[in-house]
């Protein structure tokens, strides 16, 4: 669990550190926004690849040298004179990061054969992964109050010498025997990752440009031939096979929907805490800690549940109670308290589902590909990650410009929710708060709606399914 805590750590922990780097090093913005977009790009293009290698060359081995190779880089990192040196050293990160995450749900998969063992395992990783998102920007803050900014990539050191120095006592897991790897697919699945997750994030932050759409295009071209090349090969990298088995491919899907609907709801959530409620980052953050902390408890205590009460059941529950969550922001009017309570549903209810669509990914595959299996995973929450982005915070976007009327005498140059807090009047910022708040309520009753469809879709997907 250390390193699972650690690559998603690290997914979050920069951010507090960019301005102490602008100032040490003097970035361009672009080079600022590739020292943050390296880390996830390279480690979503490389997952499907590295959990087919620990499939065919073992788990434990891929880890070790996944946990040796991170803390040497966050060492050098710490090092660095120049921005290339950082850009370059987080996408090295994100080699290693793709080499740890599959191998460590895989090696749950074979170090507990009891199911019921396994559940809490599973529990307990699923836990950390959404934890270490959550710890990164508040370990950073903590950091940068006392050291400098390298020290972000020397925290990784002490969670990763207790791993190099234990890893040979875990058991090796069970290998693909006979398979090789095949460079070609290792390229193709690079490439398509890659421009997908370059379009995503462009039409994140810029919109669907056409730089977005030839990005998505190409990743798009870069897939198909990926899945051809897959379904030609007698050992393939990843074993499209897998997809045909219902509760896998359901739960593959549930675990990128989940994960977009936390995301996108953050999104929204931290803009009407700090602009619009006018909260420090703090308190902001005191708002949020009650769900934090039910989620914990919610991610371990759906285990006992999970033995009684069948996967279709408890995920399309879930879904409906983050649904709710979404219908809370559509139908109270956004305050303090509200979002506080939508936050806690929804965050609740993905760490539930984050643990039962996992074990249900691991029992539905054979112990030789679960490497696989759990780098498919991990690669829906990183794209569920940007799709949250992408679609809810677009939406709210698009929603925002249509709904916001500029004060007669105002210019529209300032007219976005950061600028008029930043340099509008009271005028301007109460329309802008306005059209905010309609922007959140309006995408939160569609994606509420929509989560409600997809919710009984999974009940008809999952049902027959034993968990």
């Amino acid at each position: 669990m250390l390193p699972v805590l650690l690559v998603t750590i690290d997914n979050t922990i920069l951010t507090f550190a960019l301005p102490r780097i602008a100032a040490a090093l003097g970035p361009s913005a672009a080079a600022q926004l590739w020292m943050i977009d390296a880390y996830s790009l390279v480690l979503a293009g490389l997952l499907v690849t590295m959990g087919g290698c620990g499939d065919r060359f073992g788990h434990r081995r891929l880890l070790f040298i996944g946990c040796g190779g991170f803390a040497v880089v966050s060492l050098l990192l710490a090092l660095s004179q120049q921005d290339w040196q950082l850009i370059a050293g987080r996408a090295l990160l994100g080699v290693f990061g793709a080499m740890i995450l599959p191998a460590t749900l895989a090696l749950i998969r074979g170090a507990f054969e009891d199911r019921e063992e396994r559940r809490v395992a599973v529990a307990v990783w699923a836990t950390c992964l959404t934890l270490g998102s959550a710890l990164g920007p508040l370990l950073g803050g903590v950091l940068l109050q006392f050291f400098d900014w390298p020290s972000v990539f020397l925290v990784a050191l002490p969670f990763l010498l207790p791993v190099l120095l234990l890893a040979p006592s875990i058991a090796e897991t069970e290998r693909e025997r006979g398979a090789a790897v095949d460079v070609a697919s290792i390229l193709l699945s690079l490439a398509a990752m890659t421009c997908l997750m370059l379009g995503l994030k462009q039409a994140a932050t810029q919109g669907l440009d056409a730089q977005s759409v030839l990005c998505l295009l190409a990743g798009g071209a870069w897939g198909l031939s990926f899945v051809r090349r897959q379904l030609q090969l007698e050992q393939p990298l990843l074993d499209l096979r897998l997809f045909r088995r219902r509760a896998f491919s359901v739960s593959i899907l549930v675990n990128l929907v989940s994960l977009g609907l936390l995301i996108g709801f953050i999104f929204f959530a931290t803009q009407l805490l700090q602009l619009v409620f006018g909260l420090s980052p703090m308190a902001a953050c005191l708002i949020l800690v009650p769900g934090q902390v039910l989620a914990i408890i919610a991610g371990m205590g759906i285990v006992p549940v999970a033995q009684r009460v069948g996967p279709n059941l408890l995920i399309t529950g879930c879904l409906l109670v983050a649904a709710g969550a979404f219908a809370v922001m559509a139908l109270v009017e956004a305050s303090v308290v509200s979002l506080g309570i939508a936050f806690l549903m929804v965050n609740t209810s993905v760490a539930a589902i984050t643990t039962v669509s996992n074990d249900l990914v691991l029992s539905s595959v054979p112990a030789h590909k679960a490497g696989s299996a759990s780098s498919v995973s991990e690669t829906a929450y990183e794209v569920g990650v940007v799709l949250g982005t992408t679609l809810i915070g677009g939406a709210v976007a698009a929603v925002y410009r249509l709904s916001l009327v500029v004060p007669e005498g105002m210019s529209e140059a300032v007219a976005t929710l950061g600028g008029a807090h930043a340099t509008g009047g009271e005028a301007l910022v109460q329309a802008v708060n306005g059209a905010f708040r309609e922007g959140v309520s309006v995408t939160s009753g569609a994606v509420a709606g929509l989560v409600v469809v997809f919710a009984l879709l999974t009940l008809r997907g999952l049902r027959g399914v034993r968990s």
